[in-house]
């Protein structure tokens, strides 16, 4: 019988035979099926001669067994690739349960073909499945108390290995455990099923095709499955360039791998042993010369065992992305695409032969972890010291680099022999890499500036930025019991304190004056600020614990004043982000998303769960607060955000208690990204207790983010560049012009309240001489009638009803007469003056002017002044 052309480089894609071939296959398939059952029944019944009646219940028994099988989708491991500038790919790492690479029949040399062939089954190419001659052989043995070992053809050993395989890929592991034992039995009916399908298999399949299959199918030792991984594992070679001796020596590991496998040494001499026996059949089967055996027998067996590593500690090494190796890994275990539960999902992956390539930026990622470490040590004393920066590509949620300072590992004796690696991913969700996130400090004072403009304000606005004691009450939560937040009082400092008084809400931001954030939030509702933030997809990085604080909805975030301008709650970089990048990409949010594509076996696409993006703004609320933040950069705090190509920043700083935290977070147009610099877990104080504080000054570490962040942006920027955005709209960004009202004889309380519903801030003056009746308003500054900016602080002042009105008419009178006038009013003392040189004459000079002025009100107590037209001195 002549050998078949192979159809496809890969079992799964065999092809059935011609017409013709199909046909001689079924009657051969139905000769053997006689001849099989026959044979078997003389196994099991040791007797020389079978009646027909015996011979006709072994072949009904025969035809009863399955005669399908499916070679199905081997095993393979999946690969996780980063894409560089030039569009070159680099592999980053791989995940298997089996280290194997199917390959194509001219990927393996001959001298492997011919190895397998020549000592497992020399008559392959002639039988039809089950091999005739060595089963009857196989049957005399049994008769003599032996196995049927010599049975097996390299069909039927191939049907073995699906059926073991099949058990393999059952993720159930008692299921598994039961299928893998069936396959593995040792009997007269699982020999006699594999000899049913081999026949099945023969009918469907060319000869190169069932070879190529089993070469790709078995196992080399310990994990290694198909001849091209085994090549790489035990001789750093390729299937197809294998030597004679190193085929031969690989071909005999299948015998017996536990005793055969050559990475270990005692097993040498037996593989050796083996191997010459194998060169011999090879020799006498005509596969090989002498000379070509002879040379290859006096070759000894010299393995170079290369370990095909597995796991992120590959992609730690050569690009520093464990911590983002991780991520992508547990990103695809918590997607229900690849299985129903997360065990499901990870053997799926580590099984599937997926292609995952990457959203990573090699350039961005170098430019990170070189900043990092060149600033943020992996241990310090006093401190369980940390670092991360997540970066996103802006309305697509693409992660573009993910840097922390602590290299990665998950090996446990790693870890304790050097403390400085970790297997925690300070980047992201506690599902998605194990950490609780970082209190996010005065970056959420952005979320509370989107609300502010969001409900109608403008950044010129005006508003109160000192600290202060705040009555609860003055926040309104509609979301609340009573609509409000409560009805005691919190007390607040600013950080900054040199930014004092009234200022716009554009000073607040850029100088990130707490008081300014709380006078903002007393104006709107508390409720709305939090709705905004579940928008901006800002959520806790674990599940809330204390449960003293109030929540908002499915966010879980702490809904307390105190967020509004300090935020309290512990957040992953990489939420923010994404939040950011909203404000930079006109109001859009997209989910973070480590992956661009997946790729099958077979080349194709494979379905996984991609970036969400939703409307978290409108486009015009994302401008103004573009503008705020991009001030922020331009005359704020954030100025080391600036660009070294020009390109447009916005940014915001952030800083908690003891400077546990600190941040840096901001975008371009087209990348935004989030760097966290401070204490990643408690460390143990001198009291005994436990804290994130420092037990040592943090020294340069404080301002670490400010030297991380700028260099991973510039990367950022020399990659993708930036453009200006958007103009916000005129209500985001002119102020707002108001009449201050007169207050003049109205009670306090009701003058307040007049300017505070007009959205004027208001200080009390304290008493002023005035003839209103004490206690009521007196006047304002600025005065009624004047235009100010909405915001703007008024002071009202009191009056003490010691102040009477100047008298009109006293000009033109006597100085006498005037004085009259004026006791009268109540204003007892009264000074004379001359308008030019002479003595005052009270009864004959006339008045030219008075002081204070006519109509003007004075304390009745003080003095007025009567100028004189008095005569001239002789």
């Amino acid at each position: 019988m002549t050998r078949q052309t192979p159809q496809s480089s890969r079992v799964r894609s065999m092809k059935p035979r011609s017409a013709g071939g199909a046909l001689g296959g079924i009657l051969g398939a139905i000769a053997m099926s006689a001849i099989a059952g026959v044979l078997v029944t003389a196994a099991v019944t040791p007797v020389v001669a079978l009646s027909g009646t015996a011979a006709n219940s072994a072949i009904e028994i025969f035809d009863r067994l399955p005669d399908h099988l499916d070679p199905g989708r081997l095993a393979e491991p999946s690969t996780l690739w980063a894409t560089g500038a030039d569009s070159t790919t680099y592999k980053l790492a791989e995940f298997y349960d089996q280290d194997r690479e199917t390959v194509g029949w001219d990927d393996i040399s001959q001298h492997v073909k011919d190895a397998a062939v020549a000592e497992e089954d020399p008559r392959f190419y002639t039988h039809g499945g089950v091999d005739v001659l060595a089963t009857g052989r196989a049957v005399l043995q049994n008769a003599a108390g032996k196995n049927l070992s010599g049975a097996s053809t390299i069909t039927m050993q191939y049907v073995r290995n699906v059926l073991i395989q099949e058990a393999l890929a059952i993720p159930d592991k008692e299921k598994q455990d039961a299928a893998y034992e069936e396959a593995m039995k040792q009997d007269m009916e699982r020999k006699l099923k594999e000899m049913k399908l081999a026949i099945s298999i023969e009918k469907k399949f060319p000869k190169d095709e069932i070879l190529l299959g089993y070469l790709n199918i078995a196992l080399f030792g310990r994990t290694i499955y198909g001849i091209e991984s085994a090549a790489h594992y035990y001789y750093n070679t390729s299937a197809k360039d294998l030597s004679l001796a190193q085929a031969a020596s690989l071909v005999a590991i299948v015998n017996n791998p536990g005793h055969l496998q050559i990475d270990v040494p005692e097993n040498i001499p037996a593989n050796k042993e083996r191997r010459n026996k194998i060169l011999d059949s090879m020799l006498r089967t005509g596969k090989i010369t002498q000379a070509e055996h002879d040379e290859a027998v006096a070759t000894e067996v010299e393995p170079q065992i290369t370990p095909r590593v597995a796991g992120c500690s590959v992609a730690e090494a050569n690009y520093g992305l464990g911590h983002f190796c991780d991520y992508v890994q547990r990103y695809i275990k918590q997607d229900p695409n690849f299985g129903e539960t997360p065990a499901e999902r990870e053997f799926n992956f580590s099984r599937g032969g997926y292609q995952i390539y990457t959203t990573i930026d090699l350039d961005m990622q170098r430019a990170g972890l070189d900043a990092t470490h060149a600033t943020v040590p992996a241990q310090m004393d006093g401190i369980d010291v940390g670092s991360a920066s997540s970066s996103v590509e802006v309305n697509t949620g693409r992660v573009l680099s993910m840097v922390q300072n602590r290299p990665f590992s998950n090996d446990p004796a790693v870890i304790e022999s050097d403390p400085g690696y970790s297997a925690i991913n300070y980047n992201t969700d506690y599902e998605y890499g194990g950490s609780g996130g970082f209190q996010v400090g005065s970056t959420f004072k952005a979320v509370t500036l989107a609300e502010w403009i969001q409900t109608g304000h403008s950044v010129r606005d005006i508003v109160n930025v000192n600290a202060r004691t705040v009555n609860e009450n003055s926040i309104k939560a509609s979301c609340m019991d009573g609509g409000v937040y409560g009805y005691g009082t919190f007390t607040f400092q600013n950080d900054n304190n040199f930014t004092r008084g009234n200022q716009t809400v554009l000073t607040a931001m850029a100088q990130s004056v707490n008081g300014g954030l709380v006078s903002m939030q007393q104006k709107m509702d508390l409720c709305g600020t939090f709705e905004t933030a579940k928008k901006l997809g800002i959520h806790r990085a674990a599940p809330q614990t204390n449960p003293d604080l109030p929540t908002y909805g499915t966010t879980d975030l702490s809904m307390v004043p105190s967020n509004v301008y300090g935020g309290i709650d512990e957040i992953a970089p990489i939420t923010m982000a994404a939040a950011y990048g909203a404000f930079a990409g006109n109001g859009t949010v997209c989910t973070p998303v480590p992956i661009d594509l997946i790729t099958g076996p077979d080349g194709e696409e494979v379905p996984f769960t991609k970036s969400k993006c939703t409307e978290a703004l409108s486009p015009e609320v994302a401008a103004g607060v573009a503008y705020a933040l991009q001030y922020t950069v331009t005359n704020g705090l954030a100025k080391h955000a600036t660009s070294a190509y020009g390109t447009p920043h916005l940014a915001k700083t952030g800083t908690t208690d003891f400077i546990r935290d600190n941040w840096t977070v901001g975008a371009s147009s087209k990348v935004a990204t989030a760097t966290w610099v401070g204490n990643a877990g408690p460390v143990q104080l001198a009291d005994g207790t436990w804290d994130r504080v420092s037990t040592q000054p943090f020294g340069d570490l404080m301002n670490a983010d400010q030297y991380i962040w700028p260099q991973i942006m510039n990367a950022a920027d020399a990659r993708y560049g930036g453009d200006p955005f958007p103009e916000p709209s005129a209500a985001a960004v002119q102020q707002t012009m108001v009449q201050v009202p007169d207050v003049k004889g109205k009670s306090f309380d009701e003058a307040v309240s007049m300017l505070t519903q007009l959205g004027f801030n208001v200080a009390d003056g304290g008493e002023v001489d005035s003839s209103v009746a004490k206690g009521l308003a007196a006047s304002s500054s600025p005065a009624a009638g004047e235009q100010i900016g909405l915001g703007s602080g008024v002071t009202v002042y009191r009056s003490n009803g010691e102040a009477s009105k100047i008298p009109d008419g006293l000009t033109g009178r006597s100085g006498d007469d005037a004085k009259s006038t004026l006791a009268s009013a109540g204003f007892s003392s009264v000074d004379f003056t001359c308008e030019a040189d002479g003595k005052p004459d009270p009864k004959k000079d006339k008045v030219v002017s008075v002081s204070p002025d006519s109509g003007s009100e004075a304390a009745m107590g003080g003095t007025v002044t009567l100028t004189l037209a008095c005569k001239a001195k002789n």
